[in-house]
């Protein structure tokens, strides 16, 4: 628990994060933002993020699930922040999570409504000692290949207050929207991650067969922005509802 008496669902390690940033109409959005929240944007512009990396160790209320401890994961999300009364809460939604197992989707639409779906899916990681090289997410969907990958560049530097990379990453809340019209606030735990930037970042896949045709003309583009991330051990907290 935490300090306001809130259990913990799941502690893991999010590791390898290949995050890639694209700018994104408001109105494309606005029909996914949850009841209770509001867009959140970095210098004036709103992000939708792919955002493939490796869950490892999971334990599920303490307990390890055999078989369901490390597997690869594939998130489009974006941003939004919440008024509660400790002040602005800011925090990430969910436009679709892939996952190689079945029990694990299972498990997240039925308990948080959360949207995911297992695929087939592999990665490959790139390191020079401890320092993270590339990235490679990959899935298939409909009979398809698809993959996500960033090189990366440079030494992993620290986080820079009122960077993109910091308003990437530090989201601290997950909101979900419930079947009724409600909305479900989590609350997310880790410590600030260090960066690499990219040398190069694509996405090739389906993106019109997985997300529609609004997300998937977005994601036929360059990415904005992408780096690397090199993640740590998180707690989620159990959901509360907030509407």
């Amino acid at each position: 628990m935490d300090q306001t008496g809130t259990p913990i669902f799941l502690t893991a390690e999010w590791r390898h994060l290949a995050m890639l940033n694209y700018e994104i109409d408001p109105a494309v959005l606005a029909p996914f933002v949850p009841a209770g929240t509001e867009l959140g944007a970095w210098n004036e512009k709103v992000y939708v993020s792919l955002v493939g990396f490796m869950f490892l160790n999971a334990r599920v209320r303490g307990c390890r699930v055999p078989f369901h401890q490390h597997f690869e994961e594939l998130n489009l999300r974006f941003y939004v922040r919440r008024q509660a009364e400790d002040g602005w809460r800011r925090g990430v939604v969910f436009i679709k999570e892939l996952v190689p197992r079945a029990a694990i989707a299972f498990v997240a639409r039925k308990l948080y409504n959360e949207n995911y779906l297992a695929v087939p899916m592999s990665h490959r990681i790139e390191k020079e000692g401890d320092a993270l090289k590339s990235a490679r997410y990959g899935w298939r969907f409909n009979n398809q290949e698809n993959h996500v990958q960033v090189v990366a560049q440079g030494k992993p530097e620290p986080l820079i207050t009122g960077s993109k990379q910091e308003f990437i990453t530090e989201h601290y809340w997950g909101y979900a929207r419930q079947r009724d019209g409600g909305t479900m606030e989590y609350r997310v735990e880790h410590p600030r991650w260090r960066v690499w930037e990219s040398h190069t970042a694509e996405f090739q896949g389906d993106a019109i067969g997985l997300y529609g045709p609004e997300f998937g003309k977005v994601l036929s583009r360059p990415p904005a922005s992408a780096f690397l991330a090199e993640g740590s051990e998180v707690t989620v907290f159990a959901g509360t509802r907030i509407s």
